[in-house]
């Protein structure tokens, strides 16, 4: 509100000068007009906001009422300022139209009254057109531009937002095939864990009270088991995800299954990854899946590298595709998607998320994912992960690279809107201090 008063004061004083300085050079002999003048133009600042188009008929009836050519210079920068205003403030152009349609009707009316010749009435038609509605029209401009940026950053938020939920929905449903994971593995290790207490219990060397401990035992892991069933079920009953236990086999077994189904895979390094975490074995197999499956349906028939380094502390899994073939990219095709799905059986995840969901996956193993496009064409897909377990890192609280594209955008565009306002109506005051100067100094 202080910032819309000092901006009003401002816009006053503006367009007051040539009434004081037009007074100033006839020595006071022009009487009370122009206070009357500064009177009508500081009521025309006031409405200017709320009825701006009722403002800008002030101006120009004022205008009138001083010449009916309704050009003076002490009038001419109040008149394009208000007719600016009128279009920016303005929503429907209808009503400024009929304003300007009664402006001419009146100037003409005025002319025949007084007698004088239609040289006059053109005069006043002229600077209807040049002063007034040229900056309406500028005015108007800016307004619908200005509606079209609001607009377009809306649907860019919108769709941010949903890529946003995507990604998170990609990343609860990779959690839930962990978690399927570490039942089929859990579940495995507490059915042996019983059976061995069964065992004991009908053990004829042990004593009533161990064979009884061993019961206890048994019926525990028996519980246990059906606890971790009874949750595991609950995350898994809406997902519709299939299960990310891989289908056996190490990563020499993936490349083997993608050349037979025609893809071009050299693997380097130890393709077994022996002695690996639990986690850290799916996320390797995962990574390899993934990867693969991505490189036959986005670019078939290109070469693919797979290969994995191994050091003391930590394991790195690369998989690049190099480009394709010359020529247009490939479009889906039906020899691509069987490719895929001997690579990644259907029902595995999709529809975009499939590298968001890896990325998940990589951070609760302890690791890090990196992916992206290749400068000589082609994308690669590098995998770190920690040879023992760990805690995984915590989720970056950044910003998304397109969330800050899309700030810097929003700076860009206002700061080039503000100089499409700022210089025509500083051109404008120029052009008219300038011709008021010339019509004071030829009087």
């Amino acid at each position: 509100m202080r910032r819309e008063r000092i901006t009003d004061l401002a816009l006053g004083a503006l367009i007051c000068a040539p009434v004081v300085l037009g007074a100033v050079a006839d020595g006071g002999g022009t009487g009370w007009r122009p206070a009357a003048g500064i009177a009508v133009l500081g009521a025309g600042v006031g409405l200017s906001r709320r009825w701006p188009l009722t403002a800008l008929l002030l101006v120009m009836a004022l205008g009138l009422t001083v010449t009916p050519r309704l050009w003076t210079p002490e009038y001419a920068a109040a008149l394009a300022v208000f007719g600016y205003l009128a279009g920016r403030r303005t929503a429907l152009a209808r009503p400024a139209l009929h304003a300007f349609a009664g402006t001419a009707a009146a100037g003409l009316l005025i002319t025949q009254a007084a007698h004088l010749d239609l040289w006059t009435w053109f005069a006043e038609l002229s600077t209807l057109a040049f002063v007034v509605m040229v900056p309406w029209l500028l005015g108007r401009y800016v307004r619908q531009y200005a509606q079209l940026v609001d607009t377009g950053w809306l649907l860019a938020g919108r769709l941010e937002r949903e890529q946003r939920v995507a990604a998170d929905r990609a990343r609860l449903l990779e959690r839930s095939r962990i978690a399927g994971d570490m039942h089929d593995s859990l579940g495995h290790d507490l059915s042996l864990i019983a059976l061995r207490a069964a065992a004991l219990e009908v053990d004829p060397s042990l004593g009533g009270s161990q064979q009884r401990a061993a019961g206890e035992l048994r019926a525990a892991a028996g519980d246990a088991t059906a606890r971790l069933r009874d949750i595991i079920g609950v995350l898994r009953e809406n997902d519709g995800a299939a299960p990310a236990s891989p289908p056996g086999g190490t990563v020499t077994d993936q490349v083997e299954r993608a050349r037979g189904a025609g893809m071009d895979v050299e693997l380097s390094g130890d393709g077994e990854a022996d002695g690996l975490a639990p986690m850290t074995g799916r996320a390797v197999h995962r990574t390899v899946q993934e990867s693969l499956t991505n490189a036959a349906r986005h670019a078939p028939g290109a070469p693919v590298a797979v290969r994995l380094v191994r050091s003391d502390s930590a394991l790195t899994v690369t998989v690049t595709s190099t480009a394709g073939p010359p020529g247009p990219p490939p479009g889906p095709t039906a020899e691509a998607g069987r490719v895929a799905d001997a690579v990644e059986p259907p029902g595995g995840p999709g529809g975009g998320t499939g590298l968001v969901g890896l990325d998940e996956r990589i951070r609760l193993a302890g690791g890090v994912l990196r992916h992206g496009p290749l400068p000589g064409g082609g994308f690669e897909v590098s995998a770190t992960l920690p040879t023992a377990p760990g805690a995984p890192p915590p989720v970056a609280d950044e910003k998304p690279s397109s969330a800050q594209e899309l700030a810097r955008a929003r700076q860009q565009v206002r700061r080039r809107l503000k100089q499409a306002v700022w210089v025509p109506l500083a051109a404008t005051a120029a052009l008219g201090v300038l011709i008021g100067a010339v019509g004071l100094a030829t009087r």
